[in-house]
């Protein structure tokens, strides 16, 4: 909150600007309820980061812990037919970015998402990346299971091998998930994300989830069953590509490595915000200006097909029409059958981001259908 009010207060008149410093000062000091705050963290920091370029979070009502677009994969032919290699890729939601972000090889990487839950999702999913030496014991961690021996003897083996694993190795005893748990959040905290007893809780039932349901797990809208028609997390990460590759980034040491690497480096930065925002997309872009990087991907899911019912696609184009990018950058959508909602399968396109900024502001695109092929 102090973050916000110190941005408006710059806006201020001198006179108001020092009244308005005071209360700020008091609204630090007292945290609103007798307990002084944590400092902010430094700008430059992963945690720094987070707090400058999220926006307040939104609703949405999926638990989103995995995907439920299947064909997913069938879109990198044309990532690598751009030759990204650097750059910047933009994109919301869970791990089906980590396939993508494998593929085109960027400097950094920027999940975001509306809901805060995804960015607490995501600081799981780089605490499992700090643990893990190998991809199977990423997953192995993930879902709960024995780490297996002689983990270098399983960097050269298929992912067939790494599902068959988890598939078939019993889940760990209560006393080692909580130990498990243990270790994800001591290592989570190191993060310096600022994280509340709800958020902590929040991140737990999160994992407790994969480990309960393992590989079974499925995309889950909320307050409704679970629809049988969408992929399992094993079905996700056995997926192949339009030459019947697997391309999932867990397929291969190699693309599991690399973005462990960028996780590493603090390079996958999850932040807050609606496409269609007034600061968290803008705020990417400025960032990326003052890194000299340009986008190259960037990620939508069918988050258009909502902004567009709800009358705020414009200013989803004006927020991307500000991110420098190169004339080869992409856009990566998922079109869902049933007049774009959950009732059916998707399929998975890309689209030159010069073509639908330019496009959009010749009148090309008027309603959700005449973007989508």
């Amino acid at each position: 909150m102090a973050t916000y009010a110190v941005a408006i207060m710059t806006l201020l008149p001198l006179p108001h600007r020092l009244r308005a410093a005071v209360a700020i000062a008091l609204l630090t000091l007292c945290g609103g309820s007798g307990h002084a705050q944590a400092p902010a963290p430094p700008a430059a920091s992963f945690a720094g980061q987070i707090a400058a370029l999220s926006e307040p979070e939104g609703y949405f009502d999926t638990d989103n812990l995995i995907s439920n677009e299947q064909g997913y994969l069938t879109v990198l032919q044309d990532i690598e037919r751009a030759g990204f290699r650097g750059g910047a890729y933009v994109g919301v939601g869970p791990d089906q970015n980590f396939s993508y972000i494998a593929a085109a090889r960027p400097d950094v990487a920027f999940i975001i998402d509306v809901r805060r839950d995804n960015l607490l999702l995501h600081l799981l999913f780089k605490a499992l990346f700090s643990l893990a030496r190998t991809r199977v014991e990423y997953l192995a961690l993930l879902c709960g299971r024995e780490v297996p021996k002689e983990l270098d003897l399983w960097r050269s083996r298929n992912v067939d091998a790494l599902t068959g694993y988890v598939d078939t190795a019993p889940a760990l005893d209560r006393a080692a998930i909580d130990a498990l748990r243990a270790r994800v959040t001591e290592r989570m905290r190191s993060f310096g994300v600022s994280l509340s007893g709800t958020d902590i809780q929040t991140i737990d039932r999160f994992h407790r989830r994969f480990i309960e349901a393992a590989l079974g797990l499925r995309f889950q809208s909320l307050g409704r069953p679970p629809q049988l028609h969408y992929p399992t997390l094993r079905q996700l990460i056995l997926e192949v590509d339009n030459a019947g590759h697997q391309r999932n980034y867990l397929a291969t040491e190699d693309g599991f490595q690399f973005v462990k690497s960028l996780e590493a480096r603090d390079r996958v930065i999850p932040v807050i915000g609606n496409l269609s925002g007034e600061s968290a997309m803008i705020a990417i872009g400025r960032w990326l200006s003052e890194h000299n990087l340009r986008l190259s991907v960037f990620y939508a899911s069918n988050v258009e097909f909502y902004l567009f019912r709800e009358g705020s696609f414009s200013r989803f184009v004006d927020n991307l029409s500000r991110m420098p990018r190169g004339d080869r950058a992409l856009i990566v959508r998922s079109v869902f059958g049933g007049g774009g909602g959950f009732g059916g399968g998707s399929v998975s396109q890309t689209q030159g981001v010069p073509e639908l900024v330019d496009g959009f502001s010749r009148g090309k695109y008027h309603q959700y259908w005449e973007l989508v092929r």
